[in-house]
Parts: structure tokens; C-alpha cells; sequence
């Protein structure tokens, strides 16, 4: 018996997208810092996401810092109304490649007008707090984004890395439209955050769809790919559009060839009993 799936998701209950998007974090340079070794190619890659329907774009001003948000804007109609582009701020980048939580009210407000420039686009469709900041209050962070929201800069609020306790006292504040965790057919250690996702009608978008190179250790996984004439990361794709109606997931890649596999992953209609093997 095959498994039937939604094919969209209303983000804030309103903007329409299709379930598998395209996460803009690799069309960067190496360690996520500087611009790709080919920027016409990146470009080729979101114009190629579109054409196949993709119209979900997740991205971050620290991608680059702010390259992977400029190439969007410079490629695509960011504003046009089928296309729904999310990025995220709070998060530092510097040349080692770490990764400095900055959930500062101030910063946050000045990371908005940034990305709102390079992004090209007025309001922001979903703005993100990248990452809770262990040296700011929590709820001084996303009182950030509640008024940025108020103020028509952005139209909607979604929060990454977030505990389920996070998750309810900022609903307290804004309302929620996604939550952006690490989640996969291998690591489901944020299953609890998915369920309140999805008991809640809040979209969750799982960052390192793919797992990628952890894969190996899913039983099964490999022989179901056989059977559908798939790859492993096909499957697992296939998985997470399956695991819930509000999982958006957003597998990334500066390949053409990678974004048409993933892309046609949306296509593989697991069997109930396929499904129990992955569970």
C-alpha cells in the first residue's frame, strides 16, 4: 500500500509552498565563507530550482557572510508572489568558520536591514532567529523579531535550534510559522520539537536533510533505494516528507545534477511497510 503526503504547506497559514525546498547555504564558498569557486554556476542552480517548482528558498545572512543572500537577490524575482524566500540572523561568522551566537534586540534589528538589501525584498517573507544566544534572554531576542513583524519589515517569525521550551514561551510573544531543527532518518533526537510543530500547525524545516555520509547505518535504507531505483538520499527525503505534513524539507547542493535527484525525490511514494523499516 503506497503512502499518500501532502503536497504543499501554508506557511503563517498563508503563504503556499511546496513541501520540498532548496536550502542556499552551499552556493557559497568553501567553509561557507567567501563566494563560490563559480558564481554563474550557483546562479544557474536557483534559477534551475525554480524551473522545477522548487519555490521554497531557506538561506542566512551568515552564509558567506551575506553572499548567499546577495546571490539570491541579484538571480531571482525575490518579490514575485509564488516564490517565498526565509533567511536568518543572529548568528556570527568570522574567516575560521565559527559560529558566534548574537541575539542581541540591536544587532538583530541592523542583521533585518541588511539581509532586507541583499535579499532585495520589502517585506522579508520569514525571518529566523538563527540560534538562541546563550548571553542574551531569549525572550529579549524574539521580542526582536515580534516587533520587526509589527513594523510590516517582515511578514512572518520562524526560530532554529530551539528546545520545545523555547519554542512555547516564544509563541507567548509571536506567533510561530516555523521552527528550523536538525533532523533526519538517521538523528531523530528532536522528535519531540517536531511534534509540537506539528500539534501546533507550525512548519518544520529539518537542516542536514540528508545526513550526509551518515546514512550507512539506516537499516534497510539502501534496499529500499534498489527497489525505487533511488539513492539513499533520495529515500530519506522521500522519509522526511513522509514523517509529517508540516516537514519542509530543504536539501542544499551547488550541483544541478544533485538538485534534480533531490528534487525528484518528491516524486518516490513509499509503501507503508517501507516506511516501518525506516521507523
Amino acid at each position: 500500500m503506497a503512502h499518500t503526503r501532502a503536497e504543499t504547506f501554508d506557511i503563517g497559514g498563508e503563504l503556499t509552498v511546496n513541501r520540498l525546498g532548496f536550502g542556499a547555504m552551499r552556493i557559497t564558498g568553501e567553509g561557507i565563507i567567501g563566494e563560490p569557486d563559480d558564481s554563474e554556476n550557483a546562479r544557474e542552480v536557483l534559477r534551475r530550482a525554480v524551473e522545477l517548482g522548487v519555490n521554497f528558498i531557506d538561506t542566512a545572512d551568515s552564509y558567506g557572510p551575506g553572499v548567499s543572500e546577495r546571490l539570491l537577490g541579484e538571480t531571482l524575482d525575490t518579490e514575485r508572489e509564488d516564490l517565498v524566500i526565509a533567511t536568518k540572523g543572529g548568528l556570527l561568522r568570522n574567516t575560521d568558520s565559527d559560529c558566534l551566537p548574537h541575539g542581541d534586540p540591536d544587532y538583530l534589528r541592523n542583521a533585518q536591514l541588511c539581509s532586507r538589501d541583499r535579499l532585495r525584498m520589502d517585506p522579508i517573507d520569514l525571518y529566523q532567529l538563527h540560534t538562541p544566544d546563550p548571553d542574551t534572554p531569549f525572550e529579549e531576542s524574539v521580542h526582536a523579531l515580534a516587533e520587526l513583524k509589527d513594523e510590516g519589515l517582515i511578514r512572518h517569525v520562524g526560530l532554529s535550534n530551539v528546545t520545545v521550551d523555547q519554542l512555547e514561551r516564544a509563541r507567548e510573544i509571536v506567533e510561530i510559522a516555523t521552527v528550523q531543527n536538525e533532523y533526519n532518518v538517521s538523528n531523530r533526537k528532536d522528535e519531540a520539537v517536531l511534534e509540537a510543530c506539528e500539534n501546533a500547525g507550525i512548519g518544520f524545516i529539518p537542516w542536514f536533510p540528508l545526513a550526509a555520509g551518515e546514512l550507512d547505518g539506516v537499516d534497510g535504507i539502501q534496499s529500499i533505494a534498489d527497489r525505487h531505483d533511488a539513492t539513499p538520499h533520495q529515500i530519506a527525503l522521500a522519509w522526511l516528507l513522509d514523517r509529517s505534513e508540516v516537514t519542509l524539507p530543504i536539501p542544499g547542493t551547488s550541483s544541478i545534477d544533485h538538485l534534480e535527484q533531490n528534487v525528484a525525490a518528491a516524486e518516490i511514494e513509499l509503501t507503508d511497510d517501507e516506511l516501518a523499516t525506516l521507523g
